[in-house]
């Protein structure tokens, strides 16, 4: 910017023969020319020939600079007067020569096999990253299992705490509730045929096999992945996971292990709490269709297997494995920014449940294999 910036940048506007002139007065920097664009633009707009009377100004900067070359532009032609020689007339030629340069053009769109080839490319190198994670994951163990005074187990507490004992409350309630709804859903066609008495058997098998698992699983991703996503990326950002890797302490086993630790921990036992509580409700449903607790009882205990429920419980533990993994990675691996925590939150979630939905297939194919 040059000369005094003391008046404020001012317009006049009079017709000088058949064209128009434009006479600015004071100081046409950055906030004269935001409060005076679209009057000089409207002035200008038609105006043949536009004359820039420029021996008022004060101080001219490129904001100021640009406004006037604008002007010229829509005018199609200008006489500019009043410019001194110097170091303005040569602020408006280096103005003129950047807004003569072409703008760089946009990059052309890919076509669609390019554009599936970059999502595949995208895939695999997530994927390729959770391997190398499961990998350092597993020497981390290997390192603590000949060195247990590693793991923190205050920190496995806490996630123990966290993760298991608060959750009770929600998993317990929405156990209650899917068997609630299974037992109604299910009385409506066997009503039909006068088998509501093999509802427990139904709703039972469900929850300890499939139901019971994967909705614990969908709770731990939903609490526990986010909480484990958002913590890790935290510190993440504020740069404490490099901070620990310079002190040489090892973040799988300072940080990651007690997590993983406790979520394949808690989920057995999230899942046994929706079981119980999945047939708790389905008991109300039974009651109210005139069936006394021994009935239904007795049609579990006929039914129901303890291979069931050992299926159930080791899928939820593997289930567990899974959340905590895909957590603790996405926490590890976010960003830099303030949107880095919230979208790591979100790739756990979304990575967790995408992940036990395909373990919960490729159990349900090995125990059809194995006959269980």
């Amino acid at each position: 910017m040059s000369g005094s910036t003391a008046s404020p940048a001012r317009l006049e506007s009079d017709r000088d023969g058949a064209g128009r002139r434009l006479a600015f007065h004071g100081a046409l920097d950055a906030a004269g020319a935001a409060r005076l664009w679209s009057e000089a633009q409207r002035a200008a707009r038609g105006a043949r020939p536009l004359i820039l009377d420029l021996a008022g100004l004060t101080a001219l900067d490129t904001a100021g600079a640009v406004l006037l070359l604008r002007l010229e532009r829509e005018a199609g032609r200008a006489e500019w007067r009043g410019l001194p020689q110097g170091p303005l007339q040569a602020l408006v030629e280096r103005t003129r020569t950047a807004l003569d340069q072409p703008q760089p053009k946009p990059a052309p769109a890919l076509p669609f096999l390019g554009r599936v080839g970059e999502a595949a490319w995208d895939w695999g190198q997530g994927m390729l990253r959770q391997v190398i994670f499961f990998g350092e994951a597993l020497v981390g163990t290997a390192g603590t299992l000949r060195r247990p005074w590693r793991l923190r187990l205050s920190e496995v507490l806490r996630h123990l705490d966290e993760a298991g004992l608060r959750a009770f409350g929600l998993t317990a309630l929405l156990g209650f509730l899917i068997g609630l709804i299974l037992a109604f859903q299910s009385s409506i066609p066997m009503r039909q045929f006068g088998a509501e008495i093999f509802i427990p058997n139904l709703v039972g098998i469900s929850l300890l096999r499939e139901l019971g698992p994967l909705m614990a699983a969908v709770i731990l991703s939903g609490r526990t992945g986010s909480a484990y996503a958002a913590e890790l990326g935290t510190m993440t950002v504020n740069e404490e996971i490099d901070a620990l890797r310079i002190m040489g302490i090892d973040p799988i086993a300072w940080l990651v292990l007690p997590r993983l630790l406790a979520a394949m921990l808690v989920m057995p036992v999230l899942a046994l709490v929706m079981n119980l509580s999945g047939l708790l409700g389905m008991g109300t449903v039974m009651a109210t269709l005139g069936f006394p607790p021994v009935a239904v009882i007795n049609q579990l205990q006929n039914w129901v297997r303890l291979k069931d429920l050992i299926g159930g419980l080791s899928k939820a533990a593997l289930f567990g494995l899974a959340i905590g993994l895909v957590g603790c990675r996405a926490g590890l691996g976010a960003g830099r920014g303030p949107r880095a925590v919230g979208d790591a939150a979100t790739a756990a979630v979304v990575g967790g449940i995408i992940s036990i939905v395909l373990l919960d297939g490729v159990c349900a194919i090995l125990f059809f294999r194995l006959g269980w």
